[in-house]
Formats: C-alpha cells, structure tokens, sequence
C-alpha cells in the first residue's frame, strides 16, 4: 500500500503515504482537493498545482452539489458521481451519504441500468478488476497486487442478467460498483476495503459484439464445464489470496446463480444477493406489512410472479418465517402459488430446476379450480381461485399487474399486501399510483424501485421502495466485524427480523413500511447486531458479549471525514 492510517503521538489519527505531487492528486482515496492545507501542500509539492482557496469538505460539498444538480438527465448525474468517486472517494461519499434520499436511485437503481447499458461509451479509469476469461491461468497473478492487502469485501457479476435488462457483458461492472459504493455510503464499509470484480465470460448480446466501442472480451458466453472450470479458478485465487472475505455475487442468470450457490456456500463466506438478499428485505417488509393487516403470517396466501431464483428464494426464507410462527413445512409451502411465463407453476411440469419445483403446487390442492386450460393457469385465474392476501412479483415483466387483477384481488381482502419488485422502474409489475387507485387506497404497498409519492387517503405519502440496500451492507458489516466463517439462512432471517423491527409502522399502523434511507445506517447497525450475533450463535463466528459486540461493529463503521497527512520517513 502506499500509505497506512496511523495513531500519532498526540492519539489523533493521521495518513502516512509516500505519495506526492500528481501521484497524490491522482490517488482517489487520497486526494483532498483544495482540501489540502497549507503544511501538506509545501510537504508535498502541491503548490501551483491547486489553486490558493484553503477549502474544507463542507464546500467542497456545496460546490459539487451545486454541480450535480446542473445536470439535465439522470445518465448526466450518474456520470457525474463516478468521476467524482474516481477522483476524490471521501468527497463523494460524504456528498452521497448527505443527500442520500436523492442520490441513491442515481448511484443505484434504477439509472444504474442505464450506466450499465452505456458503460463502453463512458468508460474513463480503472476501478476494480475485470477478469476475462482469456485470462483463467492469471487469476493469482492479477490478485497480486499489494493494494488489495485490506480488501475485506468483494461482489462479482458475470453480467448475464443485470436488473431486468438481460445480457450487458462487461457492462455489468457497473453493478458491483455500485452496490460496493452502498457498503460504504448505507454501512460504512471502508472504500479500500472493497473490490468489485467483473467475470468476463464473453457475452450473447450481439448489439454489444457488434458495438465498436464494446470494452468487453467479443465472445460468445462460454457454457458447461468451461464456465464451471473458470469459477472453480476463481473461488480458488479468491480463498487463497483472501481467505477470510465476504463474496457476494449478483446478477447471475439463472442458469447458475443457484448452483454456484449451493456449490461454493459452505467453501467460504459467500452468499447471492438476488437470491438471499431479495429474499431477506421482502420478508422483513412482509412482517412490516403484515403489523398492518392485523392479519397472522400463518394465515397469508401468497402469489408471487417470477418463479426463478429470486422468486423461490423469497418463498424459501417467508416459508421459514411462517414455519417460525407454528405451521408445519407442508402447510407453509401450500400457502405459495409462483407463477412463471407458462403461468402457474404446478408439480409434473417439465422444464424446472430443483429448487422451483420445491415450491409447486400439487394438482390435488387446485383441482376443484374454474379455469380455461389446466396447463396454462393464468394471473388472473390464479387471483381468483387462491384469492391471496400478498401479491408479489419478481418478473421483470411491466404492468403485469393489472387493473383486472389487482380489483379482484382486493374484493376479497380487506388491506391487500402488493411488492411490484422488479427494477429498474420500467420494468415494475405496477406503479403504485394505479395500485391505489385500484384498490380505493387500501393496498400496502412495497417497491423494488424508487417511485414519486401517492395520494393515500388524500395526503401525500411516500412509497417504500424494498431496497437491498436495507438488507446486504448491513450483512457486510456484521459478517465482517466478526470475520464469519460462513453465511447461512438463519443470519438472513436475523436480518429480515432486524429490518422488520426498525419499521415506523411497528408503533403507527399508518406509518410507512421501512424507515426513510436518511435513517439507513442506523437500519443497517441494526441488522449488522443481529446478523452478527446469529453468526456467534450458530459457532461461525468467535463469542463477544453484546458491549463488546456492540464497540466492535461500531468500531468498523467509517465516516467519510479527511485526516491529516505526514509523509512516510
């Protein structure tokens, strides 16, 4: 490394680096700006190349607000914020984390699709670490390096299914960026503690072959034991070089996001946001939403469209939850009706992985059902027979929430629970404007992306959009302070408890769901407790009493501030 955070003699904190000069300047977790006093501008041969203007972090927070906000389209702002992230990190986390409510759905869902999708044709600097296939037998090599000696923190994408928009090769960099710049801002994960990884495999998206500006490796995607060989070397360099790391993978087709999964979770400290993440923030909004239904988790029917990875491991981990609150795994996993492109998803189907066919109906429980074709039993059919209390879809599939649907839900439950959960926001299953409308202002209602406020019961109210940000930084955080071994299913459900038991409508029924995120850091020292302690109580990590617990997480949390510099002797 080329500096080290140190104690001085009078107990503050200092950085010692060998840096100067444009070396200095050009080092994003270095760089101060005009931020530079003084003393470190003559020590370091900084004068002449900033201007004289003594600044402190607070104006250079104004004037890069005041930048931001001149930006005419989102894409613009976005671009914005990952320049200034390349050249000074401490700036632009600390303007992230105080405009949060703002900024979030530009670093993140849903303009994060967008970047994704123009990543070639805005590509400026390095950041992270693209590991193409071409490059399988360097993968200990391009580990080497020392500036990754601190990293405790990776997420890694292949970028065959970024959001709902499909295939976007080495586009999909943007995503562990992202969701990276989220430990820090939502948890305070140290940026230099992080890594995001792209796992360039080639790509079946033939605009981007074909696009001269393409970044990536112009290949088709390779498949079968090749693909498996290449994240076999991967998770190997990855144990060798950091065996105590958190590795999250994300946005994973299908094809392998379940097996890679189930695979690697018990060789290391792993765990697949879409999967387990998703799953963990709907459950803790469910027990939210359920608070204000007054109705029992027992006794919910639950319909969720999209029976994929996302899908199931929903069902899975609210299945659990329901199993917690006295049902027998049978009775829990009658109350699910997932639906897929052929409709319901009902036992003897062809064409399902394991995993989906866990959560099938049995013919016998629909059998006295009135619908059109037994093998392609609609929404809408499906609505009308299960009559379900929760409405939740994962589909990628816009509007596929209907008027017809909706209405007919809601004439057979009083306060109907609907998560149109899909992102970015052209992809979502309904707005929450309709949804209101349709159901007289009656639904409880939890989004995957970021929506305007709605009129409920003629006042303003703002939509609670179910982020994993609620769920996966303060995961890191607790994983990380206690260097698990391991993640299993119980720290999720720990997780999705601790998000439930932040909610606003825990104590006001017509309150919102989930805590604004001006609030998220406190939400995400919460969920890092009780994650933590469930790793200490399943022996995955070392035993600390809850003070101690408490000092060390809260030990680990950094706020994005400068210190000052001394140069190394």
């Amino acid at each position: 490394m080329s500096y080290k955070l140190i104690t001085g003699k009078d107990g503050h904190a200092y950085i010692e680096t060998n840096l100067r000069d444009f070396a200095l300047v050009n080092n994003s977790m270095l760089n101060k700006g005009m931020a530079f006093t003084s003393k470190e501008r003559l020590e370091f041969g900084l004068l002449g190349l900033l201007p004289p203007h003594e600044a402190t972090l607070e104006t250079q927070c104004a004037r890069s607000y005041e930048a931001f906000k001149s930006k005419a389209t989102d894409i613009e702002k976005y671009n914005y914020l990952r320049d200034l992230q390349d050249s000074n990190e401490i700036l632009f986390y600390r303007l992230v984390l105080d405009h949060i409510t703002e900024m979030m759905p530009v670093v993140y869902t849903p303009v994060v699709g967008q970047g994704c999708q123009l990543f070639s044709h805005v590509y400026r600097r390095p950041r992270g670490l693209f590991i193409a296939y071409p490059y399988r037998d360097y993968i200990d090599k391009i580990f080497e390096n020392s500036r990754f000696d601190h990293v405790k923190a990776i997420v890694v994408t292949d970028g065959e299914r970024i959001l709902g928009l499909g295939d976007q090769g080495a586009g999909g960099m943007g995503i562990p960026i992202g969701k990276l710049s989220l430990y820090s801002v939502c948890a305070g994960i140290h940026p230099a503690q992080t890594l995001p990884i792209l796992l360039d495999v080639g790509t079946n998206n033939q605009e981007l072959i074909q696009d001269p500006l393409y970044i990536g490796w112009r290949h088709e995607r390779i498949r079968g034991k090749d693909y498996d060989d290449f994240i076999a070397a991967f998770v190997r360099a990855v144990k060798k070089r950091f065996p105590k790391v958190l590795l999250q993978w994300e946005d994973f087709a299908q094809l392998n996001a379940n097996p890679i999964l189930e695979k690697y979770r018990h060789e290391l400290c792993t765990f697949n946001d879409d999967i387990q993440g998703t799953a963990a923030v709907a459950t803790g909004t469910l027990l939210a939403a359920v608070q204000v239904t007054g109705l029992p988790l027992q006794e919910q029917r639950i319909v969720i469209v999209g029976g994929g990875s996302a899908g199931c491991g929903i069902s899975n981990l609210m299945m659990h939850a329901m199993m917690e609150a006295g049902l027998s795994e049978e009775q829990a996993r009658s109350r699910f009706y997932l639906m897929d492109r052929s409709g319901l998803m009902v036992e003897g189907a062809a064409g399902f992985m394991p995993f989906q066919q866990e959560f099938m109906q049995k013919k016998s429980a629909i059998a006295d059902w009135q619908v059109a074709d037994a093998n392609n039993i609609t929404l809408l059919e499906t609505v009308k027979n299960a009559k379900p209390t929760v409405l939740l879809g994962v589909s990628g599939q816009p509007a596929i929430f209907t008027e017809a649907v909706v209405k007919e839900m809601a004439a057979h439950v009083a306060r109907p629970i609907i998560f149109p959960l899909s992102n970015p926001t052209s992809r979502s299953e309904a707005s929450p404007s309709d949804l209101m409308k349709w159901t007289q202002d009656k639904a409880v209602i939890g989004t995957g992306s970021p929506f305007p406020e709605v009129t409920r019961n003629g006042q303003a109210f703002r939509v609670d959009q179910t982020n994993n940000a609620y769920i996966f930084p303060g995961m890191g955080l607790g994983i990380i302070a206690v260097e698990a071994s391991r993640v299993s299913d119980k720290m999720f459900m720990a997780a999705a408890r601790a998000l439930a038991e932040c909610s606003p409508a825990k104590k006001n029924p017509s309150a919102n769901l989930l805590p604004p995120l001006t609030g998220i850091r406190d939400v995400s020292f919460r969920v890092a407790f009780a994650v933590a302690k469930q790793a200490i109580a399943e022996k995955l990590a070392k035993s600390f009493s809850d003070d101690e617990l408490e000092k060390i997480i809260r030990a680990a949390i950094w706020t994005p501030h400068y210190v000052p510099y001394i140069a190394s002797k």
